[in-house]
């Protein structure tokens, strides 16, 4: 018996087959529904092409390089085929936002901080700001902004000057425009030196401030270099800058000419956008500071910081952590609700590529275009946030 007992544990718990390997099983189903996909690719395909050669329609690119018989109201480069006009469309696109993120960042930092003010008056402007802004739909916010704030705006010959330089009206608001002479590549390269000091004098600061504990104004003293270095850099020049103001013209219909020009659609776009989405990063800057312990800024006010300095050095570096994941989606959003920019005639990628289709009826390209070129955005944008968010992640020692 004690043989034959021996022999049992020796020959161990019996093998199992390759299907009850959930390794196996996981690699399988995988395999699987890769395979559907790339079927059901070529099945949408297939169909998709014998759709067009029964409606008599080629699919290529060669069209790109016609005439685009039509004309934008704002445009960063010149255009006259339809790829160039595909293109202004997207460095449209790509401007507002840009310009976006940053507003509606800022602005929602701003607001967010103020929720969880102990001031009544911030903390309940902060408050109505953010329930009535992120409840109205936002193609309603940006109709509002262009039809009844923008629009209403006096004509060209009655525009509202602010001190005799910016003209405010129905056309768009036109402000001087920078004229940079022959030395003026001095002040660039003064202002690029001066960003590139300002980046050593916070390391150099963040380092002194953890050896000793002494703090140092890096982010004033940044500001400053940022500033000051280019003015040095035209008086060493002998002021290569002059300004072009904008005149009213003297043709049939009034408009201004010359300043540079903020027309109405893009206006309304930047704020409906930035206002809209600042609203959302506001809550999510008052969770994530609200996640600190509250034993954080306890222990700062315990070691005789202020209020200021204890948010700004130890509770918003710790809330970060919490607050950059779902800002990002708040960007990639932003980036693809400029989209609704067509329902206020902004010229941006999408409007430019209906109209494109209105004239060259390649709907089936145009789209494509759209899906690749708001794909990489999205991917470039969540890839750097995720760089971003892998450099404030705590580190152990």
């Amino acid at each position: 018996m004690s043989t034959a007992n021996s022999t049992v544990a020796s020959a161990g718990p019996p093998e199992r087959s390759l299907l009850h390997d959930p390794k196996v099983r996981g690699y399988a189903i995988q395999a699987i529904l890769l395979i559907l996909i790339v079927w059901l690719g070529y099945e949408i395909v297939q169909n998709t092409g014998e759709n067009l050669k029964r409606l008599n329609k080629a699919f290529g690119w060669d069209w790109l390089g016609n005439s685009a018989g039509f004309d934008m109201s704002q445009s960063l480069i010149p255009y006259s085929s339809y790829r160039s006009v595909l293109v202004a469309g997207f460095l449209n696109t790509l401007l507002v936002a840009v310009l976006g993120i940053v507003f509606a960042t800022i602005l929602g930092f701003l607001i967010g901080v103020m929720r969880i003010s102990k001031n009544w008056l911030l903390s309940t402007f902060a408050t109505v700001y953010v329930e009535t802004v992120r409840n109205i739909p936002l193609l309603l916010q940006l109709i509002i902004w262009y039809a009844l704030v923008l629009k209403p705006l006096p004509d060209p010959r009655a525009a509202l000057s602010l001190f005799g330089v910016v003209q405010f009206s129905n056309k768009g608001i036109y402000f001087p425009l920078p004229v940079f002479g022959g030395g003026a590549w001095l002040a660039l390269a003064l202002f690029i030196a001066a960003i590139i000091g300002a980046y050593v004098v916070r390391r150099w600061a963040k380092a002194r401030q953890e050896k000793t504990g002494e703090q140092f104004p890096h982010f004033l003293t940044g500001i400053a270099m940022i500033v000051l270095a280019p003015l040095v850099g035209l008086v060493l020049a002998g002021w290569p800058l002059s300004f072009e103001y904008p005149v009213l013209g003297t043709g049939l219909i009034k408009n201004f000419s010359g300043g540079l020009p903020l027309y109405p659609e893009f206006v309304a776009l930047l704020l409906g956008l930035s206002i809209y989405t600042s609203s959302f990063i506001a809550e999510i800057v008052r969770s994530g500071i609200q996640a600190v312990s509250h034993g954080q800024s306890e222990a700062s006010h315990a070691l005789g910081l202020r209020n200021s300095p204890t948010l700004r050095l130890v509770v918003i570096p710790q809330a970060m952590r919490v607050v950059i994941p779902p800002l990002a989606n708040q960007f990639l959003n932003l980036t693809k609700n400029s989209s609704l920019a067509v329902a206020i005639g902004y010229p941006d990628l999408v409007a430019m590529g209906g109209t494109v289709n209105n004239q060259s009826g390649r709907i089936i390209e145009v789209m494509l275009i759209w899906m690749v070129v708001y794909l990489t955005l999205s991917l470039l944008t969540a890839g750097f946030m995720n760089w971003f968010n892998s450099r404030m992640r705590l580190v152990e020692r």
